[in-house]
């Protein structure tokens, strides 16, 4: 972390930026660590998938900023960690993941209460269980947060952990409608956790309201989840941070790169406060690469965004701002990660329909598979379509490569040494004796 420390002097001095209040303990529900502990192991134990092949750490390891080192990657259906991914030969996937797998930063934050790039998860108190689902009124109670219902959705997902109705009873089940109640894929993955002695034992010490295996239930095992994501992922400890409470003050690049931000860019419209995200959505006019976002019926490859959950026309291509906390980290940028280099997707997000007219497909990160991969950026008339609906508040820059290395000097402020050390870590095992994703 030298090189980012060095932007820095460890005294109080003025800044005339004006910046966002610090990040307290108010800012973040309160963990228990034996849960998170449990959350731990299930978070990095692929017992949760279809095959059983594929755990939340795969698509969302630390050693890739809780992302997975690609634009889009394989869930089910592929072998191996981070850009180095690949094809099953045994158990080929039917496509790339849709959309580039999201940081998980400070999620356990009460202010993050909408989920994933379309916002179709989203806290809602007048909605069955506190929830706003695109499972609407089947969606079951006891999910203790957004967030806990949130890291549950890849399990029932073909692409990403569930694997093809062919292969497994989960997929069957999800392929049938059979989400909730008896025989359906959220109790047969919660029976298939409770047969393991290790978590049996493990959550009846944990949650009080557990009297032996038959009693776990789906929402304990995401809760469990969930609280080991609040936990292992809070990040407010980066340089940026000791700027917040008074510690440190910006130096070099970096303060120029602040003040373009706050100031000059306006950058902080959307990345705003001290996550850096309006939790809104925008149509920023990224590249769309991959399969798109499609229902099985339909064969385009578009991914339309946030539209595809409210029907609104203005909603076209609009996804949610991501916060920068670790952004240096999160690489590859975008939806569907079409950036490979943090400077390139600042340059495009500068002028988004010169970049989408010039876009260089070499920044796109995409293990071997034989796809229409650029399907749309062929196609003139949606490239255009795309650049027309861009809505997103347009950042100023000088002509030249100096404000955008300044930017990434501040933004590499963002990158938090406690965080991306680990607190619980990647565990060794797990307690079904199944392989941990590791490099």
């Amino acid at each position: 972390m030298r090189s980012i420390l060095a932007l820095f002097v460890l005294s109080v001095t003025a800044h005339a930026t004006e910046l966002p209040a610090p990040i307290t303990d108010a800012d973040y529900a309160f963990v228990r660590l034996d849960e998170a502990r449990l959350g731990q192991l299930l978070f990095y134990d692929p017992i949760l998938s279809g095959n059983k092949t594929v755990a939340c750490a795969t698509c969302h390891h630390p050693d890739f900023g809780t992302s997975d080192g690609v634009s889009l990657s394989f869930g089910d259906g592929g072998i191996g960690l981070g850009p180095n991914r690949r094809v099953d030969p045994n158990n080929r996937p039917e496509q790339r993941i849709p959309r580039n797998a999201p940081a998980l930063f400070n999620l356990g934050a009460h202010e993050f209460t909408v989920m994933f790039h379309d916002g179709r998860l989203e806290a809602d108190a007048s909605q069955p269980g506190g929830l706003r689902t695109p499972m609407d009124a089947d969606m079951v109670a006891g999910f203790a947060s957004v967030l806990s219902a949130q890291t549950m959705f890849p399990v029932l997902s073909r692409d990403e952990m569930a694997g093809s109705y062919r292969e497994n009873e989960i997929a069957r089940a999800v392929r049938q409608g059979r989400i909730t109640g008896e025989g359906g894929a959220w109790q047969m993955l919660s029976a298939r956790v409770a047969a393991v002695p290790g978590y049996a034992e493990r959550f009846v010490q944990v949650y009080p309201h557990i009297d032996g295996p038959p009693d776990i239930a789906f929402t304990d095992i995401s809760n469990a989840i969930a609280a080991f994501m609040a936990f292992e992922f809070r990040s407010d400890s980066a340089p940026f941070d000791a700027v917040l409470r008074g510690e440190a003050s910006f130096e070099g690049a970096a303060a120029t790169g602040a003040k373009l931000f706050y100031e000059t860019a306006a950058c902080a419209t959307c990345h705003e406060g001290p996550f850096l995200t309006d939790h809104g959505f925008h149509a920023m006019g990224a590249p769309q690469i991959g399969p798109g976002k499609a229902a099985s019926f339909e064969t385009h490859q578009r991914d339309e965004g946030r539209f595809r959950v409210t029907g609104d026309p203005a909603d076209l291509y609009a996804f949610r701002t991501p916060s920068l906390r670790n952004v240096a980290q999160t690489a590859p940028y975008g939806h569907a990660g079409a950036h490979r280099d943090l400077a390139a997707f600042i340059a495009h997000h500068a002028d988004p329909k010169a970049g989408l007219a010039a876009y260089d497909r070499a920044q796109a990160v995409l293990p071997d598979y034989v796809a229409t991969d650029f399907e749309v950026l062929n196609d003139v008339v949606q490239v255009a379509d795309i650049a027309a609906r861009v809505d997103a508040p347009q950042i100023t820059l000088s002509p030249g490569p100096g404000d955008i290395a300044a930017l990434v000097a501040f933004l590499e402020t963002l990158s938090d040494p406690v965080v991306l050390e680990g607190r619980l870590g990647v565990p060794p095992s797990v307690p079904s004796g199944l392989p941990v994703p590791k490099r």
